[in-house]
């Protein structure tokens, strides 16, 4: 089968290793322009871009249809498109080029999570399963119908970067599977059926913890961040990022008093040395810090920040 990949960042790159593996007509490569990254914003090729380039692939870097790439594609003569977060709407005139059409790879079990941030909302919203699904794309948002999905359980302690590492690779095996049976004539996509709900990108602002939630919603708030955008709260107005935590009840048995854990006595945003960690007061019960990362320094063990920063007094995250 010739196909056309479309993807650009590194969730992307496991789908492409893994159809230039099981040997698709790999025409062209179509991903985002080079982008500024780093503190010097240096311009650098995307993840496929370079990944592309490595295997030998012809490269067209766009960040819009215009009549020109859409003539590009159109003398590809396409069985089909495979597209994996390419970061761009794809317009009718292209839709309609590939004689199977564009087969998107999606990380949600549509049509739960269309949007661009599947697998964060899943963290966020405290999914217990979640995973991918193969779709032929059309003109809504994530509304085509579906050929194949995957299944992911989702455990308390797991991050948004760490869903979307294993997704990457079972969804990378469920597009060239889907491709395969395509080409055969052997799949057909079915309608998507159940509860709508929408993934939109999470904001810098959304990344913000607000301690007086429960413990348990301000873990998977954090989970939901980490990575991207990255989870943050203020200390005496500055920007404090925060890795991900661990409700305390979770690192020693429950007390007798509650017999769920911790009880309330640790105001929320009041950061204290207990029990040889680093607990934050919630709406619920503390969280106990792992790594953090000041204003102006590097990421560091929660300890070593608070024996020295205890000391010069009480500290108290904004709420």
């Amino acid at each position: 089968m010739r196909i056309l990949f479309a993807g650009t960042p590194a969730v992307a790159v496991p789908s492409l290793n893994t159809l230039s593996d099981a040997g698709f007509e790999i025409a062209a490569v179509l991903t985002r322009v080079d982008a500024p990254v780093g503190r010097k914003r240096t311009l650098a090729p995307s993840p496929v871009a370079a990944r592309a380039e490595e295997l030998g692939l012809p490269l067209i870097k766009t960040n819009r249809f215009t009549d020109e790439v859409v003539e590009q594609l159109a003398a590809l003569d396409l069985d089909a498109a495979a597209i994996v977060a390419y970061g761009g709407l794809v317009p009718p005139r292209a839709l309609e080029l590939p004689r199977h059409g564009w087969i998107n790879l999606h990380f949600s079990l549509l049509p739960a999570w269309r949007g661009a941030a599947p697998v964060q909302h899943a963290v966020l919203s405290g999914d217990d399963i979640t995973g991918a699904s193969t779709f032929r794309l059309e003109r809504g948002l994530d509304t085509g119908p579906v050929f194949g999905t995957v299944t992911e359980a989702l455990a308390p302690s797991d991050t948004s970067g760490e869903v979307l590492d294993r997704l990457a690779g079972s969804g990378a095996v469920l597009l060239a599977q889907t491709l395969t049976a395509l080409g055969q004539g052997a799949v057909e996509a079915v309608p998507q059926q159940g509860e709508v709900s929408l993934a939109p990108k999470l904001s810098i602002d959304d990344a913000r913890i607000d301690w007086t939630q429960p413990a348990v919603a301000v873990r998977r708030r954090i989970n939901a961040v980490t990575p991207e955008p990255g989870a943050w709260t203020l200390l005496a107005g500055q920007r404090v990022k925060i890795a991900p935590v661990r409700p305390a009840s979770e690192l020693r048995p429950a007390r007798p008093d509650t017999g769920s854990g911790d009880p309330v006595d640790l105001a929320p945003g009041r950061v204290e040395l207990r029990d040889g960690g680093v607990q934050v007061g919630t709406g619920s019960e503390p969280v106990v810090l792992g790594r953090l990362q000041p204003a102006g320094k590097t990421m560091m063990d929660a300890r070593d920040w608070a024996r020295g920063a205890l000391a010069r007094g009480e500290l108290v995250f904004d709420v």
